[in-house]
């Protein structure tokens, strides 16, 4: 019997060895690495809470330029990393080759489609998030002429502007909403001085609150803000406390929740493939609530912004997306 005993606790011990083998988490962020104060490192901050409550580790790279996406997510792959989770709509051609390489391992990519048995595509709402700040931001303004600054002149980006305006305009109708774009290449993701400039440029035409979703870059934008006594919006991380009472709001996209969540579902042998769209509802977007802003948002404005986020959950308020038609209704 003790034989037999013995034998089952080693069967087991192996089995689970086995089992914990197959977790291996990675995540590859996109250009502007992981310390960007935005969307890569969100996806950090989902990784490491993975890290800290299952006490297993991953591994992560920082790209530096594209050629080292194919190279990075087949090192991974090759080193039996299961999933792989890869970070921005810029990892689609490399992903598409990779995981049909790698059949037996699980992908991930957030914010764009790769249609592929072994790939998760993540997307978001960003327009629903953004009509949130939106709604905010003209509740905030004193001169009714707000601004947007953008990373990257893309679909996505434009998204989050659409959206964003809809908000302003749902409050003022009569509101100028400014829009400009960093670039149309990858560098427009990591340019802080050009995002400075550009939100200099619609304070000095009479903006006084002004949302960037451009990466790094609007780490500037934030700044420039905060040195002119104008208000900024943050974007994907709560960027509240780079600037205590200097920005008005953090517009949230969960990267974190979704890098978490692929990782524990293949530690919890719960994994699905295909589209997995995180909304409002769901919670894959939001604002950010905390001491370093609560002095900016009065009762009137709280009231406005909470019941906005109620009539789009509840199918109320339908927030254009720019992805399915690019005929934004409210610019």
């Amino acid at each position: 019997m003790k034989k037999l005993i013995l034998g089952m606790t080693a069967a087991a011990f192996s089995a689970v060895a086995a089992y914990a083998a197959d977790v291996k988490p990675a995540v590859i962020y996109d250009l502007g690495g992981k310390n960007d104060k935005s969307f890569n490192e969100s996806a950090y901050t989902g990784a490491e809470r993975f890290k800290t409550e299952t006490g297993i580790a991953y591994k992560d790279f920082e790209i530096q330029n594209d050629a080292q996406r194919e190279q990075s997510a087949r090192r991974f792959a090759r080193d039996g990393h299961n999933p792989i989770v890869v970070i921005g709509f810029s990892w689609a051609a490399a992903l598409e080759k990779i995981a049909a390489e790698f059949p037996d391992t699980q992908f991930g990519i957030v914010d764009m489609v790769v249609d592929k048995p072994n790939v998760r595509s993540i997307l978001f709402s960003e327009h629903e998030g953004s009509y949130l700040v939106g709604v905010m931001a003209a509740k905030a303004s004193k001169t009714g002429k707000v601004g947007f600054i953008g990373g990257m002149d893309i679909p996505l980006i434009r998204k989050f502007a659409c959206g964003y305006v809809q908000g302003v305009k749902s409050v003022n109708a009569d509101a100028e909403v400014f829009q400009n774009m960093t670039g149309t290449t990858g560098a427009a993701w990591n340019d802080p001085v050009k995002g400075a400039e550009l939100a200099k440029s619609q304070f000095d035409r009479g903006a006084d609150v002004v949302y960037h979703a451009a990466g790094g870059t609007g780490i500037g934008v934030l700044q420039a803000a905060a040195d002119a006594g104008k208000l900024g919006i943050g974007v994907d991380s709560n960027q509240n406390g780079m600037h205590p009472g200097k920005i008005l709001t953090s517009m949230l996209k969960r990267v974190d929740n979704a890098v978490y969540n692929a990782f524990m579902d293949v530690k919890n042998d719960s994994w699905s493939t295909g589209f997995n769209v995180l909304d409002l509802k769901a919670g894959g977007v939001g604002y950010a609530m905390d001491d370093n802003n609560k002095n900016l948002v009065d009762a009137d404005m709280q009231a406005a912004v909470d019941a906005a986020s109620s009539d789009i959950t509840s199918g109320k308020v339908k927030v254009h997306d720019y992805m399915s038609d690019s005929a934004c209704p409210a610019s």
